[in-house]
């Protein structure tokens, strides 16, 4: 199996959340499968290549987020001929569901990732937590986890307070505590802000030697929409498919945060609450330069006072 581009098109934008569901079924059926996994998730197939991208997204935020409102993964089965298997939530949950469980269990007895070249797992958040743990059905696969949780079980994650409804969530049974579950894999990638203290409690507890810590500072505990504002998320997902995405590639990628105003406001508010208000004046003479954000003047007028 090669890749091949697949002219696909979708009208996805403004829906209701089963009119979206509608589309994506359709599109599905015609060029993969499309299935519901219990109450709460479904999971969408688009067959092209030998490149296998396997994401994980809660649908609000496709639906409001996404370029086109289309799962993460379609446009790379449109402009790169990759296959895509996206595992979807009707809403903000962690994918623990019985019915997603057996639905990678069944995946695995059936040999489905075998059929495969170069395998993806990619998700941010909640979603990067399932990329990790559920990446154990697909051996020698990629995961790229965006500020993932490693578990919520109390007994492991006590210290982490955010997500109190999601306790009553069995996070011990299979494909469970997700720094365990990514033995297999033949790397891992995990990007945080190490300034979101309990995202980085998060991230030190992968500790296995494939993983790669891709520390973001003063990039926020949404990665995923950050990466799309600077346009490197892309890159970043194709560079993990071909085998291409390091430390040093990814940080290069970073750079372009120097053009992006919300990281350089975020970052001069960080040094003037830190006091390094001379770095602080740097910036925004710089930024005042290439532009004429009031930020950066009002700040300047605040920082003379």
């Amino acid at each position: 199996m090669i890749d091949r581009q697949s002219a696909f098109v979708t009208n996805l934008a403004n829906l209701s959340q089963n009119a979206w569901l509608g589309e994506i079924d359709d599109i599905c059926d015609e060029l993969g499968f499309f299935e519901q996994l219990g109450r709460s998730h479904c999971a969408a197939f688009l067959e092209a290549g030998n490149n296998l991208l396997v994401t994980f997204e809660n649908i609000p935020d496709v639906q409001e987020h996404n370029p086109d409102a289309e799962p993460r993964g379609f446009p790379f089965t449109r402009n790169e001929g990759w296959s895509h298997l996206a595992l979807l939530s009707f809403d903000a949950g962690w994918f623990r569901d019985e019915a997603v469980i057996d639905f990678f269990d069944r995946m695995t007895d059936d040999a489905f990732f075998e059929d495969f070249e170069n395998i993806v797992f990619f998700g941010a958040n909640n979603a990067g937590y399932a990329a990790a743990a559920f990446s154990l059905a697909s051996p020698g696969s990629t995961i790229v986890a965006l500020n993932p949780q490693a578990t919520l079980e109390p007994i492991s994650a006590g210290w982490d307070t955010r997500f109190r409804t999601a306790r009553r969530t069995d996070f011990s049974g299979p494909y469970g505590y997700a720094p365990d579950m990514i033995e297999g894999a033949k790397e891992v990638f995990v990007a945080f802000d190490p300034q979101e203290r309990l995202d980085a409690c998060h991230a030190a507890l992968f500790r296995k030697p494939h993983v790669t810590l891709l520390p973001c500072p003063l990039m926020g505990g949404e990665l995923d929409r950050t990466f799309d504002r600077l346009g490197i998320l892309e890159v970043i997902i194709k560079l993990a498919m071909a085998g291409s995405l390091t430390a040093k590639r990814f940080h290069q990628l970073l750079r372009a945060r120097r053009y992006d105003d919300v990281y350089g406001q975020d970052l001069v508010s960080h040094l003037v609450r830190s006091n390094h208000t001379g770095l602080a004046r740097v910036i925004c003479e710089y930024k005042l330069q290439r532009g004429k954000n009031p930020f950066y003047a009002k700040t300047l007028a605040d920082l003379a006072r």
